[in-house]
């Protein structure tokens, strides 16, 4: 059988398989992106994914590249502030609040959140928009075979796939990666995150929220109010895994209550709209970033907790680079000499923010009333001293 002939193949049409299918497509290359599980793009659908995407600044550049922001900006919710709330003594009360905000460093918020179903929605529209996408869903891909000119692909409907780069962004147990023999080390926590969303009465002022306790952080991230006025924000509460299973699983009454003592009653009462949805939480990053023919990105280079939005902007710093490498020289896609640009290029900070949000992370769990103390006293002088919490904020954004 003859293969389809195209620059790039994408394995994965998650978040990040679809954006970089529609970069890509934008800045004029041939793309096929695949993905075996049919995208949802309904919130009613019980298969919908009900987590949310924090797009933090850097990433709006990209969206515009992608001729995707126009569709995106009205449905999101801009984040002002991020405010960091510790409320680790004897009580669940806040002891100290700590307001980071956008406007120390910049006219434009911090980021903007929306849902992933939402994303999936408005993506697949735009990929219809660009005769050179083609978004296969229900498809799988299969073996793969790369030579020094291409790598070959064969699908799991039977077609046969060539092409100059096969982009890697099928998740953190990568079929691809796993092909290409590169091997992963990964952190464990024994950790989970709830997802849900909430309607409270009092409006979020676009400040996203997060308080640290034990187990990991409470997070608040602001969503559009609802169309009959309610304010809404997503929640992502990290527990240690039985307890998360407790909470997934409690009614919803006595769920309620236990939130409004988790989030201090920041917001006033919070009302559960939706079900709630669990995911295991790990620190993961592959041994290398680059086979023949092959480029990993997203979780199937790296994976961290989701702890300041720094997961999937991390993967679009992922394809900011291989966009602006393959743009720069398009007849050199995908060969030995622009992946080793690609791996030099972002391994460095791949390497330090997996570091980074890992420590974040332990210190969130701390139950110890003395590493309480020592995060709570390390967050003060990370506020209070103004050029530190400007570099920590720039670093936050992926621009220090």
């Amino acid at each position: 059988m003859k293969p389809v002939e195209t620059d790039i193949m994408i394995s994965g049409g998650g978040i990040a398989g679809l954006t970089a299918a529609c970069t890509l497509g934008a800045a004029g290359f041939d793309v096929i992106c695949v993905d075996p599980a049919p995208p949802v793009t309904e919130e009613s659908d019980a298969r919908a994914d009900i987590r949310t995407t924090a797009f933090l600044q850097p990433a709006r550049r990209l969206l515009e590249q992608a001729g995707l922001w126009e569709r995106l900006a009205p449905h999101a919710a801009p984040l002002r502030i991020m405010r960091i709330i510790d409320a680790g003594g004897a009580v669940a009360v806040a002891r100290d609040t700590h307001d980071f905000d956008a406007a120390d460093i910049s006219d434009a918020p911090f980021g903007w959140n929306l849902p992933n179903w939402l994303l999936r929605r408005e993506m697949l529209a735009r990929i219809d928009e660009l005769a050179n996408v083609t978004f296969l869903p229900g498809v799988a891909t299969g073996h793969v075979t790369t030579r020094e000119s291409e790598a070959r692909i064969r699908l799991s409907d039977g077609k046969m796939v060539s092409c100059r780069l096969l982009l890697a962004a099928d998740g953190r147990n990568s079929p691809v990666r796993a092909q290409a023999g590169i091997g992963v080390r990964t952190w464990r926590y024994g950790q989970k995150a709830l997802v849900f969303s909430v309607t409270h009465p009092l409006a979020h002022d676009n400040v996203s929220t997060e308080i640290h306790r034990s187990g990991g952080p409470f997070t608040l991230v602001p969503l559009p109010d609802l169309d009959d006025g309610r304010h809404r924000s997503a929640v992502v509460w990290m527990e240690r895994g039985p307890r998360a299973q407790e909470l997934a699983s409690m009614p919803v009454a006595q769920f309620e209550k236990l939130l409004d003592e988790r989030s201090t009653l920041l917001l006033g009462p919070l009302k559960l709209t939706g079900r709630r949805a669990l995911w295991p939480i790990i620190s993961q990053v592959a041994t290398r970033l680059v086979a023949q023919r092959i480029a990993l990105m997203a979780e199937a280079a790296h994976v961290v907790p989701p702890i300041g939005a720094q997961g999937l902007n991390m993967s679009l710093a992922d394809l900011r680079v291989l966009v602006d490498l393959a743009s720069a020289r398009p007849d050199d896609l995908g060969s030995p000499a622009m992946l080793r640009r690609y791996g030099r290029m972002r391994w460095p900070e791949i390497r330090a923010r997996v570091t980074g949000i890992d420590l974040l992370n332990r210190a969130s769990m701390a139950e110890n009333p003395m590493l309480r103390d020592l995060r709570r006293a390390g967050l003060k002088t990370l506020h209070d001293v103004a050029p530190l919490r400007k570099t920590l904020m720039k670093a936050g954004l992926g621009a220090g």
